[in-house]
């Protein structure tokens, strides 16, 4: 039987496949994913492809659509069932998988969906995704074949190894757990019983409808709920997921927010003692106190481009044992597998706070004070958005500016530094801004809005609060 399909072109994204169920993504969709990666395994000398999904309402469907897929392309699938997106990345790694593929939507709202994608151990994203859009779309796949399915329960194992890397001896924290109703309850359920502590949980039920609010610990209104647990309940801190369980979020023991940032500080830090002169990759979004610190902490720091499956491969070739981003993904290397865990990064964040002599806000109210603002982000043309950049970039170069061109734009001046990039999944542009004064950074918003005038963009809202921090 031969076989072509054709993905709605919006859903073929630089890190993942995703789009909205019924509308931009089908379960013909999913078919056609797990017939042509199948294939590309096959094509690249592999047989074996995991699969699992999320806790949202269309993953069911989805993956068995996905799985049926793979399996006529004649792949020996291993269904790891419903769990987050580091369980499967864990399920590629201890199963030694040639291929692993994770329905998900992350923290999407809950009419949408999409496909994580893993070959031969490394993150399959960028061209390899335009390649399998490609393929399907002309029919090359392998001929029909018939593959086998079996499924295993890797739960219990994942949640063995996420327990061996707590450090924090018997010291019994209070933690206030917001699962968000996200797929990681699955894990929390059996994880906080064999953790030592006190362990409260909030929207502990996987559902795919998330009635509490939306699964991002990175927007402050969706934290509201934690922080109100955390000080009634007079908790050493609280600690938020997202939809998969990828991405973290963190309150201190006053109810303040921690963001990817300062997370990253107070993980680099523990980690350095172990990886003297270690390289800490955070991207560009980051806030200079963090490449200072941990400069400061003897490490090593490297800006790098936003964007998961990036920070994953300049990883592997820098040899660096801890990574992160604002957006919440954190990377260890250290003990563990060089992959975003946010669960495992709560373990390593509770064995810090254990072994603290002071409280997780003590560790906050020491770092520099600066004021930013938060991640803005401003409707720009698809093909626009990227020759905005140019222009900037090619005028900040002729008036001699400090400029990082890593990823966009990221300019530093006496005041702080401002930042201004194309986003690789959105017809948007993202500016920042951070000041080391209120009028410091009142220069820099003026100093991104007359570049943005000169290349025809009108001055974007800055009103978002000021994330000082």
């Amino acid at each position: 039987m031969s076989f072509k399909h054709t993905f709605e072109p919006t859903s073929l994204r630089e890190y993942d496949i995703r789009g909205i169920v019924g509308k931009t993504l089908t379960v013909e969709d999913a078919y056609a994913i797990g017939r042509t990666f199948a294939s590309i395994v096959i094509g690249n000398g592999g047989k074996t492809v995991v699969i699992g999904y999320d806790g949202r309402l269309s993953s069911p469907s989805l993956e068995e659509a996905l799985v049926n897929g793979a399996v006529a392309s004649g792949a020996d699938v291993i269904r790891i069932g419903r769990g987050p997106t580091p369980m499967l990345y864990f399920g590629s790694v201890t199963l030694k998988a040639d291929g692993a593929i994770m329905v998900t939507g992350s923290h999407n709202p809950a009419n949408y969906n999409g496909f994580k994608m893993m070959l031969a151990g490394k993150p399959f994203f960028g061209e390899q995704i335009k390649h399998l859009g490609h393929l399907s779309h002309t029919g090359e796949v392998v001929p029909e074949a018939k593959g086998t399915v079996r499924t295993i329960d890797i739960k219990e194992q994942y949640i063995t190894r996420l327990l061996k890397d707590y450090d924090g001896g018997d010291r019994k924290l209070k933690v206030v757990w917001d699962n968000g109703n996200s797929v990681a309850g699955d894990i929390l359920k059996d994880l906080l019983v064999r953790l030592p502590g006190e362990h409260i949980v909030l929207n502990g039920e996987v559902d795919g409808n998330f009635p509490a609010h939306h699964p991002d610990p990175t927007v402050a209104s969706n934290l509201t709920q934690l922080i109100d647990a955390v000080k009634k309940d007079k908790a050493d801190l609280g600690i938020a997921f997202d939809g998969d369980a990828d991405r973290i979020g963190l309150i201190d023991d006053k109810g303040e927010i921690l963001w990817g940032d300062q997370i990253l500080v107070l993980l680099a830090r523990d980690v350095l003692k172990q990886h003297p002169g270690g390289t800490i990759i955070a991207d560009v979004k980051a806030s200079q106190v963090l490449f200072d610190e941990v400069k400061k902490a003897g490490g090593e720091p490297l800006m790098w481009r936003t964007g998961h499956s990036l920070i994953k491969s300049k990883m592997a070739e820098t040899k660096s044992p801890l990574a992160g981003e604002m957006s919440g993904h954190i990377f260890f290397a250290d003990k563990w597998y060089g992959f975003d865990d946010a669960i495992y990064a709560a373990i390593r964040v509770l064995g810090i706070v254990a072994r603290m002599d002071k409280p997780l806000s003590s560790f906050r109210e020491a770092l520099p004070a600066t004021i930013s603002t938060p991640e803005i982000r401003f409707d720009c043309d698809d093909h626009r958005k990227f020759k905005v950049i140019e222009e900037v970039a090619e005028r900040l170069r002729k008036d001699g500016a400090n400029v990082s061109e890593i990823d966009g734009v990221r300019v530093n001046t006496p005041d702080g530094w401002w930042l201004l990039r194309a986003s690789n999944t959105q017809a948007v542009l993202v500016a920042r801004a951070e000041g080391k004064s209120a009028q410091g950074l009142e220069n820099l918003k003026q100093a991104l809005t007359v570049q943005l005038e000169k290349s025809g963009l009108e001055k974007p809202d800055f009103s978002g609060e000021n994330a000082g921090h």
